[in-house]
């Protein structure tokens, strides 16, 4: 399987395999969550808590999944789990293929090709639904990969919940296809565009799977 990155370079919890950067908002929920259920025999108000701590708390465990995949084969592969929103041909002669994440899909992004990152580029911006059109100007990471395909442009794009994108990897790395290189928290929006003369082997409203779905067609 062409990974780099290790279970051990995740975070875990009890084992779980949970995704890297979700330390902040996951480990002080479970620890409310914890600290509630134990002081539940004792005081009504913590017993009033423990519920919806812990609801909260199992949440959070769900939605920083990070599971392992069978990579792919094939030139371009999904970079995120969601469903395509949109598949646009750009000015330029490439071919946009926007995919919606919601905040039940896994947050982790992955390498669509293999190659050397050229460029990880923070847009500060607003936070408006990834669905509206107004999140163009969202807060965004603009990546580019130097691949067998050329220069291969991708944007991870924040939303109104996912405040927070976290990238794992810097400028200058190699990856290999399948790979992690961040997370969005919470879910919101991943574009992708193929190169002039790269067909686009998907569907409006296809789920796709981070690794998994193939983009192009030969």
């Amino acid at each position: 399987m062409p990974h780099s990155q290790t279970s051990a370079s995740r975070d875990s919890l009890s084992g779980m395999s949970i995704a890297r950067g979700a330390s902040p908002w996951l480990l002080p929920t479970v620890a409310t969550a914890a600290l509630s259920l134990a002081r539940s025999r004792r005081s009504k108000g913590a017993k009033a808590l423990a519920v919806p701590a812990t609801a909260l708390a199992a949440g959070m465990l769900w939605f920083f999944r990070d599971p392992e995949r069978e990579i792919a084969q094939g030139r371009v592969i999904s970079p995120a789990d969601g469903v395509v929103q949109s598949i646009m041909p750009w000015k330029d002669g490439r071919t946009r293929v926007a995919i919606f994440m919601s905040p039940l899909n896994v947050h982790v992004n992955r390498a669509p090709l293999a190659g050397t990152v050229t460029s990880v580029e923070h847009i500060p911006g607003g936070f408006v639904p990834a669905f509206n059109k107004e999140s163009e100007n969202n807060e965004r990471v603009v990546w580019h990969f130097d691949t067998e395909l050329g220069d291969i442009e991708m944007v991870q794009i924040a939303g109104a919940v996912a405040r927070r994108i976290v990238p794992y990897i810097p400028q200058g790395t190699k990856v290999e296809q399948g790979e992690r290189i961040g997370l969005i928290r919470f879910g919101s929006r991943v574009d992708i565009y193929l190169p002039e003369g790269v067909e686009v082997d998907v569907e409006v409203g296809q789920t796709t799977t981070a690794g998994v779905t193939r983009i192009d067609r030969d």
